[in-house]
């Protein structure tokens, strides 16, 4: 009886001993899947780390490349810098004014489709840097600019439409741009800023007056944003037809 229970405890023994063999076993398998997929994930959030700073160089790069494009083709003699950030922040004369850094900001960027898009957003922002050295090195500008912001609006927009046209960027990219980024406010009475459907009628006037040839030879009108422009602007645009039609000299009133 006693040899019996000697061979039973040794098969009790080298029954646990495998036990404690497979779980050591199990151990090590789960320590190799963890080491595995922190790896793996390791590496993924890696790869998609590097692609999302390759597309911020990429997109700074093309930022820069239009920037200088319209600096140099209107021979614009100052220095101003062009930085991609990709914060969500609202536009800001006083980064420009004060700082000549004009900031591209992720929420403004991301409604441009193509580079005349990109031109027409930077284009105001270089009018407001240029005016920086102007007026006691932009001092008086930045204090004129607060006192009537809605007239420099209107003076940005305008003049940006010169700088596209000089650069070679159709100007009626700047309509689509701000058509479908700048939301409409129900009045401007007592607000710093225009409608956005006066901006946009006061540059169709602008291009309509000075630069003709580009609404005689459309190739905007394809684009889904500028036949919305056309949509709801028709009031405004019947208002500069019976101007015309008219010849009054007369500052339109738009709404």
């Amino acid at each position: 009886m006693q040899p019996f229970l000697i061979n039973l405890e040794e098969k009790q023994n080298s029954f646990i001993i495998k036990i404690r063999g497979i779980k050591n076993f199990m151990k090590k398998i789960l320590l190799l899947c963890f080491v595995l997929c922190t790896f793996l994930c390791s590496k993924a959030y890696c790869e998609e780390n590097t692609t999302a700073i390759i597309n911020d160089m990429m997109l700074q790069q093309k930022i820069n490349n239009i920037g200088v494009k319209l600096l140099n083709s209107n021979k614009i003699d100052v220095r101003l810098v062009f930085v991609y950030d990709k914060k969500d922040n609202k536009i800001n004369s006083e980064p420009v004014l004060r700082k000549r850094q004009i900031i591209v900001y992720k929420n403004f960027i991301q409604f441009a489709e193509n580079d005349e898009e990109i031109a027409a957003f930077l284009a105001r922002e270089i009018c407001k840097g240029a005016e920086s050295y102007t007026g006691g090195k932009g001092v008086v500008t930045s204090a004129q600019v607060a006192f009537a912001p809605k007239k420099f609006e209107i003076f940005f927009d305008k003049r940006a439409v010169d700088f596209m046209v000089t650069a070679g960027y159709n100007p009626l990219a700047l309509i689509t741009f701000i058509n479908k980024s700048y939301p409409q406010r129900r009045f401007d009475k007592f607000g710093r800023t225009n409608l956005t459907s006066k901006r946009l009628a006061n540059i169709y006037e602008y291009i309509f007056t000075k630069y003709p040839s580009f609404l005689a030879n459309n190739t905007y009108l394809e684009n889904p944003n500028y036949q919305n422009f056309l949509i709801t602007s028709q009031e405004n645009r019947k208002k500069l037809h019976e101007k015309i039609k008219s010849g009054s000299k007369e500052i339109i009133k738009y709404e």
